[in-house]
């Protein structure tokens, strides 16, 4: 595996993807029942980010400026200021790491992470990655915390051999590197699995926005696969390049909250005008892919 976490954490799809998972996690807090969080594709749980000032071979800051650094000392607007306070919270803390974003190099938590400090006591999470340094990193990270179990597994085997978790309630996230466009189609197999053995199970499933024709077969294959009650949410920071870049990201959702849909009009166009690699280039969307 090529793909570095800590290359890309504090990016814009990060934020965009922790938000919406902040958001599904404080849905499931609604209810004083457990539930449980897996996270098939983990990563090490914490990075350190690279100051500022760095560059890389092409010249180019690191990712996280142009993601959760556009963030320090945001103050949203209206109802987003609530539905973002536990993100913003969970990073931010108080507020010497967005202090640190403007002075040094500062940390930021990677789905686990951010999970473990938005639930419960009696809430658990199950964090799987195969990479024996990031495996390591992330048990160091979570030793002697009983809520926490960590596997050093490959997460593609999650659906189908650890699903439904004890505590029945719970949200799956699916988040692979992406590095082979075959990512799209053990992803969709991933949904079908994961839909068949837990039927009550919120699911969430990251993608990158860079070459359409994988983006389209895989939403036409989600609608072909009789899953029902699927959603996807998009975030756009910048047009469309040839040759291609990375220029948003979305995620597919099974089970979504029936609130979601208002926070995220709520969150996502202030988010894409403060993400926006340029003015007027930041787009989201919520649309139905299968119905309910």
């Amino acid at each position: 595996m090529n793909y570095r976490h800590d290359y890309h954490a504090g990016n814009f799809a990060d934020v965009f993807k922790h938000i919406v998972l902040s958001r599904l996690i404080e849905y499931l807090k609604r209810k004083e029942k457990a539930f449980r969080v897996i996270d098939t594709h983990a990563g090490a749980g914490r990075y350190l980010l690279a100051p500022k000032d760095q560059r890389d071979t092409r010249g180019n800051p690191p990712e996280w400026v142009g993601g959760i650094g556009k963030l320090a000392g945001w103050k949203p607007q209206g109802e987003a200021a609530g539905l973002l306070a536990p993100y913003l919270g969970a990073v931010f803390g108080n507020g010497a790491n967005q202090k640190a974003l403007s002075e040094y190099p500062a940390e930021y938590p990677g789905s686990p992470l951010l999970a473990m400090e938005l639930m419960r006591r009696q809430d658990r999470l199950t964090a799987c990655e195969l990479h024996p340094e990031a495996a390591g990193k992330l048990k160091t990270l979570f030793a002697g915390n009983y809520q926490a179990r960590i596997l050093t597994l490959d997460g593609w085997l999650v659906p189908g051999a650890h699903l439904p978790p004890k505590e029945k309630r719970g949200l799956l996230l699916i988040d692979p590197p992406f590095e082979d466009a075959a990512d799209f189609g053990r992803m969709a197999e991933a949904a079908l699995r994961a839909a068949k053995r837990w039927q009550g199970g919120s699911l969430a499933f990251w993608y990158p926005l860079k070459h359409p024709g994988p983006v389209a077969r895989f939403k036409q294959m989600l609608r072909e696969s009789g899953i029902s009650d699927l959603v996807y949410l998009e975030l756009e920071i910048c047009k469309r390049e040839t040759p291609p870049v990375l220029h948003g990201c979305g995620m597919i959702l099974r089970h979504a909250p029936y609130v979601l849909e208002g926070e995220m009009a709520a969150i996502l166009p202030q988010l894409a005008a403060r993400l926006e690699a340029a003015k007027g280039q930041g787009r989201w969307r919520y649309e139905r892919l299968t119905a309910e």
